[in-house]
């Protein structure tokens, strides 16, 4: 068992925190909602390392950059611009063409404070990349993290999201009132949305 199996393991194990998930497909992007703390971050990493899983994360440009930079790329982190995202899901889809098995984690909402909308880049790179979602998830009334099933995304933008609200409904994060509602604001711009 190497170093962040053991040390996740250990750290589970004295959490009041739970994991639960089945095995990871090959290749995935796990969304993980509600991303309401940063806590968000560290159990989807313990349960990452917990698995053995390869992967990578988004996170703001900022956070790759400075004293924490090096803890931050080392753990998996890719820094995004998000006032420049320009090429950004065609370079993560070429990236997941060249692995055999790999996850790259998304929190969707983009920010730990509630907004209007999910951001839609998970979506663009699953449907890019021909892998499923896989729908990580928070949730603090029953003090349990890890994901659930993993989907195919059929380009029915609302028909996908759907499943997608259906999962996280009964969930909740650990601040619940930041969390954002499923919903993208491509649901209202696509003729299938």
């Amino acid at each position: 068992m190497g170093f962040k199996r053991l040390f996740s393991k250990t750290y589970q194990r004295f959490s009041k925190w739970t994991f639960e998930g089945p095995e990871l497909p090959e290749k995935s992007i796990v969304i993980g909602a509600y991303h309401t703390s940063n806590w968000d971050g560290w159990l989807m990493l313990m349960a990452m390392w917990d698995r053995g899983v390869p992967f990578k994360f988004l996170v703001k440009d900022s956070l790759t950059k400075g004293v924490v930079a090096p803890v931050i790329r080392a753990v998996g982190g890719i820094g995004v611009n998000r006032k420049h995202p320009n090429g950004m899901v065609a370079g993560i889809v070429e990236r997941l063409a060249q692995v055999d098995r790999f996850s790259l984690v998304i929190a969707p909402e983009g920010t730990r404070k509630k907004k209007d909308y999910w951001k839609s880049g998970f979506y663009h790179i699953a449907r890019g990349a021909d892998l499923p979602v896989t729908l990580g998830f928070i949730d603090s009334k029953r003090m349990v993290y890890g994901w659930g099933e993993s989907i195919t995304l059929t380009g029915d933008v609302r028909a996908d999201m759907d499943k997608i609200r259906a999962f996280y409904e009964p969930t909740a994060g650990l601040r619940p009132d930041q969390g954002t509602y499923p919903r993208l604001r491509i649901e209202e711009e696509s003729p299938q949305g």
